[in-house]
Parts: C-alpha cells; structure tokens; sequence
C-alpha cells in the first residue's frame, strides 16, 4: 500500500522548524499487551504512560509520528474550550465546569512535566489567552464566558480598550496558558520512550481490525499486531464504528503563518469574534529567534465546501487588515471532530469492552488528547474517577446530543443521496492542477489533472461507508462529506476512518 502525498504548498508551520523521524515499518508479526494506532499526541502519551505503568505497548503509525492532526494544529495549550466555558455550564452546570477545566489544567501541567523530564525542544512558553468581541454583536458572548469562568472559580480579568493590538468592544484575559511547536514534542517524546515495552512503528497503514478469541489484531501491509487491548488514537475511530461516526460533526479548519516587516508581533493567544459568525485565532510563534504571526480560522463541514481556496484567503485578507505583513510563509489545514454533547469520548467503547477510542475534541485536540492518556490509563487499571465518568466514550446523553445527533446524520443522509444523483462531468471538463467527479460508465470517478496535463483517477466511491467524495481545492485531496476520510489524489488514505484506499482507474482523455 502507498503512502499519501501531500503537495508542497501546504505547509504547517511545525513542520517548518521540527526534526524528522525515522522509526522503521513493521514488518513482521508483533505482540503486545496494547496495540495503538496513531503517532499523534495522544498516542505517543498513551504509549508512555502506559509503558510506565507496565504494559507491553505497540504503536503503528500510517504515515510519519505527528504527521496527522498533531502537526497541522494551533500549538496553543489552554484550560478554555472551543465551545465556551458558558455553553458547558449551560448544557451541564458549573460543578461539570469545574471538571472540565481542572481535567484540562492536569493534562497541560503533564505536557509540562514532560518537557523538563524528557528535556524537549519544543518551544514551550507561557502566554495570556485573550477572548474578546471586535463588536458590539458578541459582546454577550464575552459577558457569558466571563461570568461562567467566574462561577467555576477561574482567575479571569477584564481587559481595558487598547490593550490587544485588535478593535475590542469588550475582552478578556486568562495569564499562566502557554503555546509550543506540538509537532516536535510529540516526535521527541516518541523518540525518548521508543525500545524496552514500547515499540513504534511509521510507514504503517492499518488495513484491517479483528477480533478473536478476546485479542485484537490490527493488519498492516507487511505485518499484523496481536494485543489485548486496542486504543484507536486517530481523532475518530478506525473503521466502522457507527456508534461514533453518527455522533460526531466533522470539520476542516485553515491556519497561515507569516513574517511581518516590523517587529511588532503580538504576545498571547487571541481569540476573536467578527462579524457573521467568524472567528479568527491569533497567535506569535518564535524559534531561535526567528518569529511567524499565526492565523487560524474559516472551519467548513469536511467535503461539503465548493471552493477551499477562498477560506485561505480570507485567513489573508484578515491578516493584511491587521498587520502589516512582509510574506505568508506557510498555509495548511487540520481536521476536528466536534461531539453531539460537546464534551469528547474517552475510554472503553463498551463497559466491558477492550476497545478505547479518543475522539470529539473539537479543536481543543492537543489538551484532550494528553488528557486521553491519562483516562485509557486509569481504565485499563479499572480505576474510576470524576474524568472517566464524565468524558466516558461509553456515556449516553440523548437530552444534550439530541440536536446535534439529528444534523449531522440529516447531512450525511443528504451528501449520499446527492453524490450518486447528480450527473457530473467528464474527464475534459478537468482543468490543470484542479480534480473533479465525473461520469464514466456508470461509474463516479474522482479525477485530478496534473498540471502538464495528464489525468491521474480514482473511484469516488469512499471506501468507508459508500458516500461519493469531494474536491479540496487548497490542499489538493478528495474528502469524504459523511465520515470525513480523505485521500490524495493517488486514493491513499490522509486520515479519517476509511481503511481501503480508493481503487486506481485509468481514463482516457487529454
């Protein structure tokens, strides 16, 4: 099986200043206690905790250790969440509140412990993390957040007008978060707990999941792991896994990073409110004295968006009004999967099931996932705390997932139908360096057109779940609009659930 490319344009800005890793293929059968799936942060911390509380641990990795979404994230660490400390209190009450911040807190202070123990280069700093309202429209946002923070016993201050290098209308203010390159903790953290108890693996595709005689087996093209316990640390759940896939809302979110040509980057992590419902992040990454400012922002439900460049964009437009800005330096997306009751699933699938999954962080990916760790420890020990039962993957809140459980499987319903009902066009239709769905003998291709002009095709039928896929003009994949797998244009799988790549065609045409 190949590995997915990704073309050269889209660049993290992690991926800029982080050595590479060089952890061989398996290749032969192994055994283990644990079998992980996923090199990101949350499988790289699974590993060692694990391995320190005396489990035998495999991890195998698709593509390259914290490839995925480890390496296209904000590298921003905070106690807040996307949703808003307001929308849990409102949705929970303030003790869950508290629960979920002081969950975050602990799982910020292990990255921390982990730096100074394994001394990691990664660019660890503290920061403020500032919220605010450019206008008057969301200033009742900012009043909420304040307040919820205030009842959960949170130190959060008001900030005065003219502190944030932005238009506010109304702000504020947590100190002590912090900001790092997530990309190269993870790779070094993989690199100090790699050997004894803890083999991992790159370049190592999982093709197939089984289960027999209570032990899991996770197939790889040259090799299969045999363990007791399975944790799938991919964002969402690998294979069919509809108890999952039906809850979870997923998005595709883009960042740039630029050099200014003054000095005068900001300090802190800022999120701010605009108009029609936009949220830009800002943040100020330095390595070696080196500094990039960092936008992010323009999330879209995963393959239901006609032209992704335009996201791109407005990232740029809204940079250029703000700063005065010499060269955007790198562009890239990440993915997110946001949960029907806006907390994440972590843990066991079942109660008595040996099978744990990490999935619905939203985008606060980095902080749930050490968190992750931290829970499949303490339930492979049987050990109950308020974290297990409240993020539990096994929990059931139909009051409070309700809403979104019917969403998001009305727009699955919708983007199926819709992908084998309209006709499409053909293989001329292609522009250079651009993909497109078409008709060819009864059959839905997913077509790319190289810029010299030969055509490359795939089927277009994902090999999850069956729904026709869609073109990412930024990034240059087919996207899944149901469960969120993606693919390059060869049809090897990026990331997503889907196990098979998409079967190679050829079509004539020029």
């Amino acid at each position: 099986m190949e590995n997915a490319n990704l073309p050269d344009n889209i660049k993290s800005i992690w991926r800029s200043f982080a050595d590479k890793t060089f952890f061989p293929n398996l290749e032969s059968d192994a055994k283990a206690d644990v079998a992980i799936i996923g090199g990101g942060i949350t499988g790289v911390t699974t590993a060692l905790l694990l391995k320190e509380a005396g489990y035998d641990v495999v991890l195998v990795e698709a593509m390259k250790v914290g490839a995925g979404n480890t390496g296209h994230s904000t590298g921003n660490l905070y106690i807040a969440v996307e949703e808003g400390f307001d929308t849990i209190q409102s949705k929970y009450d303030t003790e869950t509140l508290k629960t979920v911040i002081s969950a975050r807190a602990e799982a910020m202070a292990l990255i921390e412990q982990n730096v100074a123990r394994f001394n990691i280069d990664c660019d660890l700093h503290k920061r403020s993390w500032y919220c605010y309202s450019a206008n008057e429209e969301n200033c009742n946002k900012i009043e909420k957040i304040y307040n919820a923070a205030r009842d959960a016993g949170v130190a959060i201050t008001e900030i005065a007008q003219g502190e944030l290098p932005f238009p506010v209308a109304k702000g504020v203010k947590i100190d002590n978060q912090a900001q790092f390159n997530p990309l190269a903790y993870t790779q070094q953290l993989a690199v100090a707990i790699d050997g004894e108890s803890c083999r991992i693996y790159e370049n190592s595709p999982v093709t197939a999941i089984e289960e027999q005689d209570g032990m899991q087996f996770v197939r790889t093209p040259q090799g299969s792991v045999s363990a007791k316990y399975l944790v799938h640390a991919t964002h969402t759940p690998k294979g069919v896994f509809l108890d999952f896939h039906s809850l979870l809302g997923t998005y595709r979110e883009y960042g740039i990073a630029a050099k200014l040509n003054s000095g005068d980057y900001p300090d802190g992590t800022f999120w701010g409110y605009y108009n029609n419902n936009e949220r830009f992040s800002v943040r100020t990454y330095e390595h070696e004295g080196e500094k990039r400012i960092i936008v992010v922002g323009q999330p879209h439900e995963v393959g239901q968006k006609r032209d992704n460049n335009e996201n791109i964009a407005r990232l740029e437009e809204f940079l250029h009004q703000h700063f005065d800005v010499r060269e955007v330096t790198n562009r890239w997306g990440g993915q997110h999967y946001k949960s029907a009751d806006v907390l994440p699933y972590i843990g066991r699938r079942s109660a008595d099931s040996n099978v744990l999954v990490a999935t619905g962080f939203s985008t606060d990916g980095l902080t749930y996932g050490t968190l992750s760790a931290m829970i499949i420890r303490d339930e492979l020990f049987e050990k109950e705390t308020e974290y297990t039962k409240l993020f539990s993957a096994a929990r059931h809140n139909p009051l409070k997932a309700a809403g979104n459980v019917i969403k998001e499987n009305a727009i699955n319903a919708v983007e199926l139908i819709k992908g084998y009902v309209f006709k499409h066009g053909n293989a001329q239709d292609v522009a250079a360096g651009e993909g497109k769905v078409i008709d060819s003998d009864g059959r839905k291709l997913a077509v790319y057109r190289e810029e010299g002009g030969d055509l490359r095709a795939c089927s277009a039928i994902c090999t999850h779940l069956g729904c026709v896929v869609s073109w990412n003009s930024a990034e240059k994949t087919w996207d899944c609009p149901c469960h969120a797998s993606r693919f390059d244009v060869d049809g090897c799988i990026i990331e997503g659930p889907a196990l098979i790549p998409l079967e190679k065609v050829e079509v004539e045409g020029k």
